[in-house]
């Protein structure tokens, strides 16, 4: 052999000569020998053509539990330990057959064998790749084998290089027991042979392949083209999608046609998808997709699927201050007002009957295409019942309901879904004053009512309560009449006067100008609440419900009886007297009358 290729047989692969190779590599061809030959002369002729410390190939002709024997070439054989053989799980490499590269060590054992070895022949190959791929950077295989400090470590053939962490992929790989085992290609940016330190980088030769691609995409994308892609990544506004060396983003309102929260609702990492190109800026190199836009619109054949006064289910998918949005099928959904959800009026929030992930029926009130609207009612599924109120509640029945809402004017009764009536604060009671409905009634309490009216367009419902007992007024006519002294406690006292209880229910009116013949400022300068006091009916209405009386007139009334006595007495000598007194009584008696209609 030459000295180039003995100098060079650490960097290559020697094999044994065969045939015409032989001749390309300068060798002699040997010459033909009869088959009675000896047997001796043929080998160490056959041992001229090879040198110890060279690598050759050849070729497995036995394997036995501690050893495997490999061919040379003319019948030279060597054997080699069954473990330069074993993978990592302990199992034997290698079959009858099998073409192997060798390093002869020494020429002649004992056994008048060769010594192989097939780990220092790995070795020296694995070099010269580590070497080339340094040098002239090519790509060379390990297996990864175990974590350690900043990387990981690779097996190359019984050699170990370090990968650091930075250079594992295109970027940070957070799960590192995934590449465990995982045999890849790397290229070699460093090493020392003397040190046995070897350093690899994966990410250099991702970022070449991914530069080849990213110049073949550029070339070819186009706006309104459809592209196939695969999911790289996703995040809160959508996913980034790699189309072959470069990125595109698919925002989550161009992921689907319906509505969802987050891109993982649709999407996992290595998805591969097809997806339109909406938008190219080739000179800032962004790219925006759409997946939805590369299926049909659903909401070009809403019309024809959902006609208006059509009935279908959908699911409840959100829940506002004004209403809920029901989906229809995916990318359709619409709207039910919150005046649409049912027919009561007292609802406060459409979170109170309705929740997220409801399926409900409703009904098609609207529909907008154009402006992908469509309006929904659920109320209307079921009959109105304000449609029935006038027939199950005619004026004047008894009812009986529970008090649902106090306000400052009234109380509302409950008697059905969707159907309240009004009592007003007047319709309580027939004589009392009453400040606040909350003084007589609490929520949830059973109230007996009699319907007052009802108007079926506005949706009123109005109720008394005070209708259940006669009204004390229309006796009063005849219990008390002008000019009748009377008997009564004070109860209030304002400004103009004061209010004097005759009977439970029934109060009369002392205007201040008839307390007393003298003037008075204040009624409470000279009355008390409380105080029993006699007065005369001056006036009466039983319609407007009032009652006027006069203390002053109680005492004039006196007078006038004294008079009368006094000329009974003395005989009728001055007839004209007692009518001059009569009338004067009368003409003040119409004054006061038409003093207190004024106030």
């Amino acid at each position: 052999m030459e000295k180039e290729e003995l100098a060079s047989a650490e960097e290559g692969t020697v094999e044994a000569p065969h045939g015409e190779e032989k001749e390309k590599r300068g060798l002699k061809e040997l010459p033909r020998r009869d088959e009675t030959e000896d047997f001796q002369t043929l080998y160490e002729e056959s041992l001229r053509t090879v040198e110890e410390g060279q690598i050759v190939k050849g070729t497995v002709i036995d394997i036995t539990p501690d050893h495997v024997t490999v061919d040379v070439g003319y019948k030279c054989e060597g054997h080699i330990p069954i473990q330069e053989f074993l993978k990592r799980d302990r199992k034997v490499d290698v079959n009858i057959g099998d073409r192997v590269d060798v390093l002869l060590e020494r020429k002649e054992s004992e056994e008048g064998l060769l010594i192989l070895s097939k780990e220092k022949a790995d070795k020296v190959n694995i070099w010269r790749d580590i070497s080339r791929s340094c040098r002239e950077g090519e790509v060379i295989e390990g297996e990864i084998v175990s974590k350690v400090k900043g990387g990981l470590s690779v097996d190359m053939g019984g050699i170990l290089g370090f990968l650091p962490g930075s250079q594992i992929d295109l970027k940070p790989v957070r799960n590192l027991d995934a590449l465990m085992g995982k045999r890849l290609k790397f290229k070699v940016i460093k090493f020392n042979r003397k040190r046995n330190n070897i350093v690899l980088s994966r990410r250099i030769l991702l970022e070449e392949e991914r530069k080849l691609l990213r110049e073949g995409t550029l070339k070819s994308i186009q706006e309104g083209s459809v592209v196939e892609g695969t999911v790289k990544s996703l995040t809160d506004y959508g996913a980034f999608i790699d189309l072959g060396g470069m990125d595109g983003l698919l925002h989550i309102t161009d992921i689907a046609w319906g509505r969802i929260g987050h891109a993982s609702e649709k999407l996992s990492v290595g998805d591969r998808i097809k997806v339109k190109v909406l938008h190219f800026d080739r000179e800032k190199e962004k790219v925006s997709l759409g997946l939805k836009q590369a299926l049909p619109d659903p909401w070009d054949s809403v019309p024809k699927k959902y006609p208006v006064g059509s009935r279908i289910k959908g699911k409840i998918i959100n829940v506002t201050d004004y209403g809920v949005f029901v989906e229809l099928e995916e990318g359709v959904e619409g709207l039910v007002h919150i005046s649409e959800l049912t027919w009561s009026k007292k609802m406060k929030h459409p979170s109170k009957i309705v929740h997220i992930g409801d399926t409900v029926e409703v009904m098609v009130l609207d529909c907008d295409p154009a402006k992908r609207r469509i309006s929904l009612g659920m109320k209307q599924i079921e009959p109105n019942p304000w449609a029935l109120v006038e027939e199950k509640y005619p004026i004047g029945t008894k009812v009986v309901g529970r008090v649902k809402t106090i306000t400052d004017f009234g109380i509302f009764i409950g008697f059905e879904e969707g159907v309240d009536g009004l009592v007003h604060v007047s319709e309580m009671s027939w004589t009392k004053k009453i400040k606040h409905p909350s003084e007589l009634y609490k929520k949830g309490q059973e109230v007996e009512a009699v319907v007052l009216n009802i108007d079926t367009k506005n949706e009123r419902f109005s109720l008394g309560i005070k209708q259940l007992t006669p009204d004390p007024w229309k006796e009063v006519a005849r219990r008390y009449r002008k000019g009748e002294v009377v008997t009564g406690k004070i109860t209030n006292l304002t400004d103009f006067g004061a209010f004097v209880e005759l009977e439970e229910g029934i109060e009369g009116l002392v205007h201040v100008s008839e307390i007393s013949r003298e003037k008075v400022e204040r009624p409470s300068d000279v009355l008390k609440v409380g105080d029993k006091i006699s007065a005369v009916v001056l006036h009466l209405d039983p319609n407007e419900r009032r009652i006027g009386l006069s203390i002053k007139g109680l005492k004039e009334k006196a007078d006038k009886a004294e008079i009368e006595k006094y000329i009974t007495n003395q005989g009728s000598t001055s007839p004209s007297l007692g009518a001059l007194i009569q009338e004067e009584m009368e003409r003040r008696g119409g004054e006061l009358l038409n003093k207190k209609e004024k106030d």
